[in-house]
């Protein structure tokens, strides 16, 4: 191949790569992540609680014996090709390399909060019942969002920060409705979901945001709020791109790969919302 062959090459794979780190993924930053691991699986310890205790003058100091609960997280291989054909570029007015590489980018990153909310799905820690008088037959209720701030306290899941909320756009909306969440009288000039798009929104401690790609089971959609830790997201290989010429299709093809996973860590650190949809 020539120089010049060899500057397209990095140049995609940069552009690649860019683009999963500024769009990909929304959820990879709210949990706990693990990079550089070798092999098929990883752990992540999850540690339980100590407790202190007296001890008698000129005694031996109490020992908390902390439990260690490993939890195995296993790798996958994921994948997002394409072609590019020499001659389709001399046709179209705009930049097919920047295309595909955003269209496999995305593709990654939207499997990459698959395998996060597939985590989040294991879950059995549920705000809902008949406590507050929350059923299926409710979407998202300022009662079932306390709930769950409530479930979270009583597992004393730190309030330090790291909490986030994953809801859908169905729910989004719902919770636009709640003085609490979207009324300055409430919620402050700066913290209005109104201002600077909807991306994202700080809220009792956490930050919200809304997903479009959480599971819905039926005609309910699982919403949760959780702590950083609770979830566990290991990578072997980030995004990487492979780009080679075939010439008896006169074309390019663009191969995006990661090996990445997830885990539920802690199962008390995430608690789920049912909504109806």
């Amino acid at each position: 191949m020539s120089t010049i062959d060899q500057a397209f090459i990095k140049q995609y794979a940069a552009e690649v790569h860019e683009a999963y780190q500024r769009q990909g993924s929304k959820l990879r930053p709210t949990v706990r992540s693990k990079t550089g691991v070798r092999g098929a699986s990883t752990v992540f310890q999850r540690i339980g609680r100590g407790s202190a205790a007296a001890k008698l003058r000129n005694g031996i100091v109490p020992v908390m014996n902390i439990d260690h609960a490993p939890v195995e997280c296993f790798l996958q291989d994921h994948y997002a090709g394409d072609w590019i054909d020499r001659m389709d570029e001399l046709k179209i007015n705009h930049d097919e390399r920047a295309v595909i590489a955003n269209a496999g980018a995305y593709a990654l990153g939207r499997k990459t909060d698959e395998l996060i909310i597939a985590a989040l799905d294991t879950t059995d820690n549920e705000a809902v019942g008949d406590q507050a008088g929350q059923t299926d037959n409710d979407g998202l209720t300022r009662n079932k969002v306390l709930l769950a701030f409530e479930k979270l306290g009583q597992a004393d899941v730190p309030d330090d920060g790291q909490r986030f909320a994953v809801v859908g756009w169905k729910q989004w909306s719902e919770l636009l409705t709640i003085p609490e969440f979207a009324h300055a009288d409430y919620a402050g000039p700066e913290e209005l979901p109104w201002k600077g798009g909807t991306q994202a929104k700080k809220w009792l401690g956490a930050l919200w945001i809304p997903h479009s790609g959480l599971t819905k089971v039926g005609n309910l959609r699982y919403c949760y709020f959780y702590h950083r830790t609770a979830v566990g997201h290991a990578v072997a290989s980030e995004v990487v791109t492979d780009i080679t010429w075939h010439g008896d299709r006169a074309a390019w093809f663009v191969n995006s790969m990661m090996s990445q996973g997830a885990v539920l860590i802690d199962p008390q650190g995430a608690v789920r919302m049912r909504c109806k949809e």
